[in-house]
This record gives structure tokens, C-alpha cells and sequence, in this order.
């Protein structure tokens, strides 16, 4: 049977400004945008103690994961350095939704894009006694 192997694209239909819902992006979290308004992000960019995974689920209509975002999607970002986006995202004026936290998967934190969207920053990390913390 063929079945999905990953993340081909993750798309975003903007609400209000494409151009500057995707400078918020380039600004904020580092999305290297291209001529073309998007970006490709190779997985060899990423160093990962994990070795790269992208988790995927369909979640009850009843959660409040995605609160207070009232979007039907959240996305996932992995990213390098937890600390070092923390203080990127205060200095340019992002507020902090929740986090960071610190799972068995790594350390996770949310935003708010400008039109909405809850966004999941996630930092893989191997569960183990040079990562933990409370």
C-alpha cells in the first residue's frame, strides 16, 4: 500500500496581506523567503539531536489545543534554538503565548501570527539527563 513518508509543503491562505503575513514570518521566525513569496526548508539544515521526525495528527473538534486561535490548523515549527527565538520574539514584540516547556520530545513554546494563527515552536531534543529541566 503507498502511504505518506512526511511533510511535502505547509500552505497558508492569508486572511488580510500575503506579503506581510510572510514578512511576519521572515521577521520573527526566520523563514528565508524567496522571490517567489515562499521558502524550501531542507532538512539538512536542521541538527537535531533527534535526527529529524515531523508529527502528525487530526485532533477532536472539542480541543483547545489551538486556542485561541480559531483557525482548523496549528503548524509545527522546528527550530535550532529555543532560547536564542525566545528572546528574538520579545525583542521584536511577540508575545509569548505559553512556554517555553520541556517534554520528552524537547522544549516547546506557542504565538500568535498576525492573523491569528496559533504557531507551535518546537526545539527536538533527546530526552535525557543533560536536557531535562523543570
Amino acid at each position: 500500500m503507498a502511504k505518506v513518508t512526511g511533510i511535502g509543503g505547509v500552505f497558508i491562505k492569508a486572511k488580510k496581506d500575503g506579503k506581510a503575513l510572510g514578512e511576519w514570518y521572515k521577521k520573527n521566525l526566520g523563514v528565508k523567503l524567496e522571490d517567489w513569496g515562499g521558502c524550501a526548508l531542507e532538512w539538512t539544515e536542521d541538527k537535531a539531536e533527534d535526527k529529524g521526525a515531523t508529527a502528525w495528527a487530526v485532533a477532536e473538534p472539542s480541543t483547545k489545543w489551538f486556542s485561541p486561535s480559531e483557525s482548523s490548523f496549528m503548524i509545527n515549527y522546528r527550530i535550532d534554538n529555543m532560547d536564542e527565538m525566545i528572546a528574538q520574539l520579545k525583542k521584536g514584540g511577540v508575545a509569548i503565548q505559553k512556554g517555553p516547556e520541556y517534554h520528552e520530545n524537547g522544549s516547546f513554546a506557542w504565538v500568535m501570527d498576525p492573523e491569528g494563527n496559533k504557531v507551535e515552536l518546537w526545539e527536538p531534543k533527546l530526552w535525557d539527563e543533560k536536557n531535562k529541566r523543570s
